[in-house]
């Protein structure tokens, strides 16, 4: 943007930031931010009006994961904040670039305790334990100086939020000269002999292994070209789902939560991991730890030292990595997707072990086959979710997104249209459960409003489902999971969605390709009771 002393702060902010490459921002005008929507109108800059900030973080999460840029919320001071703290919390969990831009009060009104509206102690500090970067202006350069070091730490470091807060009085100032965007530095690139030391470890392998995390979502042709010289099968985290194709011949998709996985894993001789932490929600088992054979790629150097034992590790771009190391390999004949333990191979009948589960299972195959294989679906915490994530085939990176390391209820609504803002022209689907649904109901009518053709799968089991088999798998009589539901149709049709409840697998099949040519969002009801209809 070009240089204009007379703008105040808060229009400043608008220019650069639109200068940086936003296109969206999620958020609610207020009382005490209204000073950074003074230049909306004369922008390209597309302003959603959400009915919660906690939808507006969630939102700019899925824009994020969908798109590959950083998503962008305004928000008021105190409760505004303290709203979108939680999506702020999954955003840093998983790895996602959000930016959350607060008004906090004037300077000398800031802690001091004198009953101001929306008076906090210390907002910045309660942004602190869920962002990367935490900062606050004292100066028209501090806001521009925050928005170049969050620009370039989304450029260069492991995705994060960051929050940046910006006094009143601070946004109706003049905002002086040098409001221009910065060169953003780039990840950094693997050092040869960590290449050349991978490339022979792999080399010598005769049972490789690769698991690809979310951190390597772009990196499948570089990963696929690696497991084919090597013929090794690949195994993805549930944030890795997608990054190679699930129906390629050496993909195993989402692997990892099961004993005889882990066992498989460890049985390796060579472990190539890019881009994800091994954690708990990764393995859903205690003290799994891999002490040997590991060779690890990742941006983030704390990802590297904890908590398992890599023997080759390597800070840097995942993809850059991948493709050098693929590269320098020869042609290999290693374990193959053909040649793997019995127990993999029967992995989904694990994986299915009870009638709930089964029925399940058959209303993923209807959907998976009734929805393009493009389509990008966010899902919650719920228990079709959970099936899905092991036995639920995706294609394509970036359309399978999942509240993985935070796990927070009513994620999928507002994050699905967060991504279908991102992008339009791509089909976006929600699956959900009745009670998570529940937590941002609101955002119907954000999607309803912009007659987003979103397709809204919910699965009303009238209970916390997989909370109640979690009690009587640990000997706990069940108690406070189960809910009297509203009428999901109702609610639907009064917020201006379309509504449909199948009565079979075979409408549900019908339900799902009608939404897909519908105009604006259609929630679809599915129960227990329709797989047997």
């Amino acid at each position: 943007m070009s240089s204009r002393p007379e703008l105040s702060t808060g229009e400043a902010l608008v220019g650069l930031l639109e200068a940086y490459g936003v296109d969206t921002i999620f958020g609610i005008p207020g009382v005490h931010n209204v000073e950074m929507y003074r230049a909306l109108p004369r922008s390209k800059i597309k302003h959603v009006l959400v009915r919660h900030e906690q939808g507006a973080g969630f939102m700019a999460d899925g824009y994020a994961r969908a798109t590959g840029k950083p998503g962008v919320c305004f928000t008021i001071t105190g409760p505004g904040l303290l709203n979108i703290l939680t999506p702020m919390g999954q955003a840093w969990s998983d790895s996602s670039n959000i930016l959350v831009i607060a008004s906090a009060l004037d300077m000398a009104d800031s802690a001091q305790g004198r009953g101001r509206l929306h008076e906090m102690i210390d907002q910045r500090a309660a942004a602190a334990s869920v962002t990367n970067l935490h900062m606050r202006a004292y100066t028209p350069k501090d806001v521009r100086d925050g928005l170049a070091r969050a620009f370039a730490n989304f450029s260069s470091q492991r995705p994060r939020p960051a929050y940046l807060e910006i006094p009143l009085d601070m946004l109706k100032i003049a905002a002086g000269d040098g409001w221009h965007i910065r060169p953003l530095p780039r990840r950094a690139l693997p050092q040869a002999d960590q290449i050349a030391a991978a490339v022979a470890r792999l080399n010598a392998a005769k049972r490789p292994i690769i698991i690809l995390g979310g951190g390597a979502l772009d990196c499948g042709k570089a990963a696929l070209s690696i497991a084919e010289k090597l013929n090794a099968p690949v195994i993805t985290t549930t944030a890795g789902k997608g990054s190679i194709p699930e129906d390629h011949p050496l993909c195993l998709g989402y692997r990892m939560g099961r004993k005889p996985s882990v066992d498989f894993i460890k049985s390796a001789d060579a472990i190539l991991c890019a881009g994800s932490q091994l954690s708990e929600t990764d393995f859903w088992q205690d003290n799994v730890v891999i002490d040997k054979n590991l060779i690890r790629i990742d941006i983030d150097a704390d990802s590297l030292a904890q908590p398992h034992t890599a023997e080759i590790a390597i800070q840097a771009d995942a993809k850059a990595t991948l493709e050098a190391i693929a590269h320098g390999l020869a042609q290999h004949a290693g374990t193959g997707k053909n040649e793997i333990a019995e127990s993999e191979r029967d992995y989904l009948r694990d994986v299915v072990t009870n009638a709930k589960q089964q029925a399940i299972l058959k209303v993923l195959e209807v959907i998976r086959t009734s929805l393009p294989r493009n389509t990008i679906i966010c899902s919650d915490m719920t228990q079709i979710a959970y099936v899905a994530n092991e036995a639920f085939p995706v294609y394509e990176p970036h359309t399978w997104i999942h509240p993985v390391g935070f796990g927070t209820l009513g994620f999928a609504l507002p994050a699905g249209i967060g991504a279908k803002f991102g992008k339009p022209e791509t089909p976006v689907a929600v699956m959900i459960g009745d009670y998570g649904l529940q937590y941002t109901l609101n955002e119907l009518g954000t999607a309803a409003e912009h007659k987003l053709p979103i397709i809204i799968l919910v699965w009303n089991n009238e209970s916390l489902g997989a909370i109640h088999d979690n009690m009587v798998t640990f000997g706990i009589q069940p108690n406070a999971v189960t809910l009297k539901n509203p009428d999901f149709q109702m609610l639907a049709r009064a917020y201006g969605c379309n509504a449909e409840k199948p009565s079979s697998l075979r409408a549900l099949a019908s339900a799902i390709k009608a939404a897909l040519k519908a105009e604006g969002p259609t929630l679809i009801e599915m129960t227990p009771a329709m797989v047997n209809g």
